[in-house]
């Protein structure tokens, strides 16, 4: 499990105060990041290996509404991963009350420059062990 914290900005909220639901998506994305960094597998360095990871569906179930200002912690595991696929799970709390503001989902593929399908145990190996290791933890 990984955890980022997002503060809310201003140009983040709506006319009513509360923060857009776009951006819980965009804060997933940000988490995501983190959490590959955290892997040691970040963006820059799967690039380099030939792999790109372009997110397949998302899904965002909305709780509780955020507010400028508010610091949202976002826990990230890692719950399912075949090699070729994996998915990420994401709950997104305010840090100051404790509430759940939203619990979503991220899928994504490994592809290669041509956008085909990569089997990472081939490909990059390394992350293939990180990958299953992670998943035996959870």
């Amino acid at each position: 499990m990984s955890r980022y914290i997002h503060k809310v900005h201003y140009y983040e909220t709506d006319k009513m105060g509360i923060t857009h639901h776009s951006n819980y998506i965009r804060f997933m994305e940000e988490a995501r990041m983190n959490y590959l960094n955290e892997t040691g597998f970040t963006m820059t360095r799967l690039e380099a290996e030939g792999i790109t990871s372009p997110v397949v569906s998302v899904t965002c179930d909305y709780k509780y509404p955020s507010t400028y200002d508010d610091e949202i912690g976002i826990e990230v595991r890692l719950t399912q991963y075949t090699g070729v696929k994996f998915v990420l799970s994401y709950v997104m709390r305010n840090i100051r009350t404790g509430n759940v503001v939203a619990e979503a989902t991220s899928a994504h593929c490994f592809i290669d420059a041509e956008g085909r399908p990569v089997a990472v145990k081939k490909t990059c190996p390394d992350l293939d062990g990180k990958m299953k290791s992670i998943m035996l933890e959870a």
